[in-house]
């Protein structure tokens, strides 16, 4: 081993550098001291997410979580983010299907006070009527703008053709309907029922020893408890479609169609998610878009941009290929896709194809951790997924184990063409 892979090596989180510990409420904090540093990272997540919403209220979960900082029993809005900005620190809230993620930053001396003012607007928020209607508009104009843009209305539509009935093809932020229906009292609701410390993960990365930024978490938040908090309600089962569904949406006024096209694709935790993973970063990542970017953007010319993508989640996740395209490029540009698919199944990738992958994820893994916010992003990661403290530690050999039959088991397992949603929006069909 060389002192460059010595130096890598030290960047990389592992069970003896990293503190781990669950408190008596159901906190589970993560620690790791950067003493190269002289800042401090906290970010986390509670169990209060989007799956929790009703069908009606679409979007309350991601409505809550912004409100949280619009003023609390302790301090309005103002005196919040005058607090924030005098000492130079940052705190914020967003929702996703599982979790209501937050983050923030401060030097480490400010430490104490991101994690009271965490505290407080987790526990004690108060949800201001105006400023509940503020944040109403302010939602709503997002909304409005996001209903006529055609990746975005695309995207929607194949999710809730592939997650039929599921939390995963529900848009987490609502619709212009739904969130003009959502009043302060399921507001105040929604986080009286679904805010507390079980399930709770909160990471600190930083100047601080992990002791001390224990210590600091407890004092903060370890006297909190919910008895009566909810439980997250069981998802669906998953099942792929039987046959093909073709679906384009009309937005007038639109030059460009954006193209999704794809299937249900493995979970963050599936064994099949790595051999997956370096499939698709060949099928359409690498280099200029992987393989599809080469045929369908470099050779024809049928696309801005064309590139495939796989999301992990918790309970499952989606294998898509995206592509924007000039109207009348749609259907040439849809039949290429699915021949670069057909071939993709039909013959293991190449050994150098493979190589160059597996020096790509590898390479690339001591740069995503050369900050705090970094090794945070990264720990939080290890602790939603339950892939185990030592998982970076594995991680190059786990990535050089993978082989080519073994893409191909995989992709033949999920990428199905004959089965796949194929979704456009933009100007009308000829």
């Amino acid at each position: 081993m060389n002192m460059n892979d010595l130096n890598h090596f030290r960047l990389v989180p592992g069970p003896d550098d990293t503190l781990r510990e669950t408190l008596p409420n159901g906190i589970t904090v993560l620690a790791r001291h950067n003493p190269e540093s002289l800042s401090v990272v906290v970010n986390g997540y509670l169990a209060a997410g989007s799956l929790f919403d009703p069908l009606d209220r679409l979007g309350l979960a991601h409505f809550t979580a912004l409100s949280l900082m619009r003023g609390t029993r302790q301090h309005d809005f103002q005196a919040i983010y005058d607090t924030l900005e005098s000492a130079g620190a940052s705190l914020g809230y967003a929702a996703s299907v599982h979790h209501v993620g937050f983050g923030g930053r401060a030097l480490a001396e400010d430490l104490p006070l991101l994690l009271s003012l965490l505290a407080e607007t987790l526990r004690s928020p108060v949800f201001p009527a105006d400023e509940v209607e503020r944040l109403r508009a302010q939602l709503l104009t997002g909304l409005a703008i996001r209903d006529q843009d055609t990746a975005d209305r695309a995207e929607m539509a194949f999710e809730e053709i592939i997650f039929p009935d599921h939390p995963y093809g529900r848009p987490t932020d609502g619709t212009q309907e739904t969130v003009a229906r959502i009043t302060r009292e399921d507001i105040e609701d929604f986080h009286r029922r679904c805010y507390g410390p079980s399930g709770m993960v909160i990471v600190v990365v930083g100047a601080v020893e992990e002791k001390q930024a224990l210590d600091m978490v407890i004092n903060a938040l370890g006297d909190w408890n919910h008895p009566a908090q909810a439980t997250p309600p069981p998802l669906p089962e998953l099942r792929p479609l039987e046959s093909a569904v073709r679906r384009h949406i009309f937005l007038p006024g639109k030059v460009q169609t954006d193209l999704i096209m794809g299937c249900l694709g493995p979970g963050r935790t599936s064994p099949d998610y790595l051999a997956a993973s370096l499939g698709n970063n060949i099928l359409g990542q690498f280099g200029m878009m992987g393989r599809i970017g080469e045929v369908v953007r470099e050779q024809e010319g049928l696309a801005y941009d064309a590139s495939a993508s796989l999301n992990g989640w918790i309970a499952g996740g989606s294998w898509e290929i995206s592509a924007g395209v000039h109207p009348d490029h749609l259907e040439r540009a849809i039949d290429l896709i699915l021949k670069e698919v057909r071939r993709f199944i039909a013959e293991p990738v190449t050994p150098q194809e493979l190589a160059d992958s597996q020096a790509s994820y590898i390479g690339r893994l001591p740069l995503t951790l050369e900050s705090n916010a970094g090794v945070a992003s990264a720990l939080l990661k290890l602790e939603r997924f339950q892939l185990g403290l030592d998982y970076y530690r594995r991680y190059p050999a786990m990535v050089k184990s993978v082989t080519p039959e073994q893409i191909l088991e995989v992709a033949r397992r999920y990428l199905q063409p004959e089965r796949f949603a194929i979704v456009s929006a933009g100007p009308a069909l000829e």
